[in-house]
């Protein structure tokens, strides 16, 4: 079970090499990409968003619906292959999306030990703070994946991050 998280420019590299399932696109609106040829369309989660975390007159903000939908469409991935998650530079919305993702995989796990995974495997690693705080409230994990991701740290500063993987599972944390 495996999250890949990358940047635009490695998509198609990445879907040949790795053979994903399924395929996350979290872009701005200018820049989405068509669906592959090699994906039904309902396997293909098209997010028109920008790297914001606070709303801005002529850009589209995560919202509540977005979150939304990246959940269900988690639901609907088997984990047989790996899920694909990329934005344009892969350190922001694809990162907070798959942070999201495991977190809902991995409801009894510890927050703070998928957030240093996510670090563990990206330096770039900086998930925007709207779609984990939005997605935080809706798994009802009472601010522990905002807190998360705020004990990370700082990310090493980059233009574009280098793909990786995020396991999807994780050990169950201790009774609270």
């Amino acid at each position: 079970m495996t999250l890949i998280v990358s940047p635009l420019r490695h998509v198609e590299t990445l879907i040949a090499t790795r053979r994903p399932s399924h395929l996350v696109t979290l872009i701005d609106p200018d820049w989405m990409i068509d669906t592959h040829a090699k994906f039904a369309a309902e396997r293909h989660l098209k997010l028109n968003v920008h790297d914001i975390n606070l709303a801005r007159p002529g850009m589209q903000a995560p919202d509540r619906a977005l979150v939304e939908r990246l959940l269900d469409f988690g639901e609907t991935w088997d984990a047989s292959a790996p899920m694909l998650i990329h934005c344009y530079a892969g350190i922001s919305r694809s990162t907070a999306s798959a942070f999201v993702l495991a977190c809902a995989r991995n409801p009894g796990a510890d927050e703070a030990a998928i957030a240093r995974r996510l670090r563990n495997a990206s330096p770039y690693a900086q998930p925007n703070r709207l779609i984990v705080a939005m997605a935080d409230e809706r798994l009802r994990r009472q601010g522990r994946m905002s807190a998360a991701i705020d004990a990370m740290g700082v990310a090493v500063p980059a233009f574009e991050a280098d793909p990786f993987d995020l396991p999807a599972r994780h050990g169950k944390a201790p009774v609270r």
